[in-house]
């Protein structure tokens, strides 16, 4: 019965630690292209349109600051 007064708080701060986790890669983007290197292995890397979907894809997945110039 002791080793449950123990056990508990581990097992609760181990859960916050995965859950906190969970938001920071999703925060982080970590999930947010999926598909894209899946895809990315089938096309040579000198092909000038695989690099212009490339950059694209890059592109669209930086956020948009207004301050830079």
């Amino acid at each position: 019965m002791d080793a449950l007064y123990v056990m508990i708080p581990i097992a609760i701060v181990i859960v916050a630690l995965a859950i906190r986790l969970l938001f920071w890669a999703v925060d982080s983007g970590q999930y947010d292209d999926m598909d894209g290197p899946a895809h990315s292995i089938l096309f040579d890397d000198e092909d000038p349109a695989h690099r212009a979907g490339v950059q694209e894809a890059q592109d669209k997945s930086e956020p948009q600051d207004s301050t830079r110039a």
